[in-house]
């Protein structure tokens, strides 16, 4: 049953650009609270629009027995692999806060695993159980009341009540005087206030939350069908480091056709993708002239890339070292700051078509304005509006996309 109501389409006014993004892909609607399946969650972060839905808000209602059976098929967490969203597609459901959860684990570097995993350790057990996981919806509804439009207070409890599935205060967890006067991103929110929790009710009102709302896919997945299991850091790390890497293989895949490569435009399409970079064609005209072989990308050197970017940050101090000095710097430079500030090591050809890329005054040399300002808007994929970008190919690129099409 699908059902359109138009009394809800100006909840979007009232909405964060994340609660809009969220509501903009997702399918299900169970209770008055709305879903997204994992299909929905790999679309929004690796497409502009959602490809199915012809109308906004445009929802299927799900049945009780409909979602127990959902979760019935859902794996264990030993059983995850770095496949497993593509191949539950329809087969779950992810709730509003486990959206953002994830959007944070795609940008974090892997040794920022362990601390997330010590976040939600509340009881420092090294075991993470479904009533410390549930935290993590207070602290996220707590964040976002903060941001929270203002305006008509029906409709925004109304929204409420679609993003968490039941009513909530504005009075309730988490009070600290003068906090948030500075814009934070929810990975600091929920590095800044788990430790709260240890001396907040937040622990208590688990228990109220747990009993209210419904199982979902990530619930079952981690703690269990009857949500007795607790998760150990081994099998959180795997499912951090497969989601990261799931998302780079479609993103992959949509360009390789099959191929073990794809070529240096297209890696430039992705890297430019979420930027807030308004002439993306400056950029791609510069790399074809200064790369007039194409070699390719493969995929170990384009995980590789996407792995140093989540230590963004520690390349930064490096970068801002030579920034102060008032020097830019070169390929051998780069691969080293790289290697010292995050322990990734880039391929020589890798870093010679990022160069050629974001070089834009072709002096072989990169400055902190040329590079980490725009790989930073990056970072944010799907919490930024998405700038499509005219895709150009290369002759041998549509050759092989023809042959590998028949």
């Amino acid at each position: 049953v699908t059902e359109n109501r138009p009394d809800l389409e100006d909840l979007h006014l009232y909405a964060t650009p994340r609660e809009q993004r969220f509501r903009r892909f997702a399918s299900l609607e169970f209770e008055g609270q709305l879903y997204m399946t994992p299909y929905d969650f790999i679309q929004a972060v690796t497409s502009d629009e959602p490809k199915r839905k012809q109308e906004f808000c445009n929802f299927k209602t799900a049945r009780q027995d409909e979602l127990n059976q959902i979760l019935m098929e859902t794996p264990p967490v030993w059983k995850g692999s770095s496949k497993l969203f593509r191949n539950l597609n329809e087969r779950g459901v992810i709730s509003y806060t486990e959206y953002l959860f994830l959007l944070c684990i795609l940008t974090k570097p892997h040794a920022g695993f362990r601390i997330a995993f010590n976040m939600f350790d509340t009881d420092g057990n090294e075991m993470v159980d479904k009533k410390e996981f549930l935290v993590l919806q207070e602290i996220f509804r707590k964040k976002n009341e903060k941001r929270e439009k203002r305006g008509d207070e029906e409709k925004r409890a109304m929204l409420r009540l679609q993003l968490y599935g039941y009513h909530t205060s504005t009075n309730s967890v988490l009070k600290t005087e003068g906090e948030d006067l500075v814009p934070r991103s929810y990975w600091d929110t929920l590095r800044r206030s788990t430790s709260q929790a240890l001396f907040s009710d937040l622990a208590e009102r688990a228990d109220d939350i747990s009993s209210s709302l419904s199982d979902t896919t990530l619930l079952v997945h981690f703690f269990g069908k009857k949500g007795k299991a607790e998760l150990n850091f081994e099998d959180f790390y795997r499912f951090m480091d497969n989601l990261q890497t799931e998302v780079l293989e479609i993103e992959f895949l949509s360009y390789s056709n099959g191929m073990n490569t794809i070529s240096e435009e297209d890696f430039a399409h992705i890297l430019l993708r979420y930027t807030n970079v308004e002439n993306t064609s400056s950029y791609l005209e510069n790399m074809r002239g200064s790369i007039p072989e194409e070699k390719g990308i493969t995929f170990e050197e384009f995980r590789s890339f996407f792995q140093f970017l989540n230590n963004l940050e520690d390349f930064t101090i490096a970068m801002q070292m030579y920034n102060f000095a008032s020097r830019s710097i070169g390929q051998d430079e780069f691969k080293r700051a790289v290697y010292v500030a995050t322990g990734v090591k880039l391929s020589p050809h890798l870093v010679n078509t990022v160069f050629k890329i974001f070089d834009v005054d072709r002096d072989d040399q990169l400055s902190y304005k040329e590079f980490i300002g725009i790989m930073k808007d990056r970072l944010n994929r799907g919490f930024r509006g998405y700038k499509p970008i005219q895709r150009y190919t290369t002759f041998k690129s549509c050759v092989r996309k023809e042959l590998y099409s028949r």
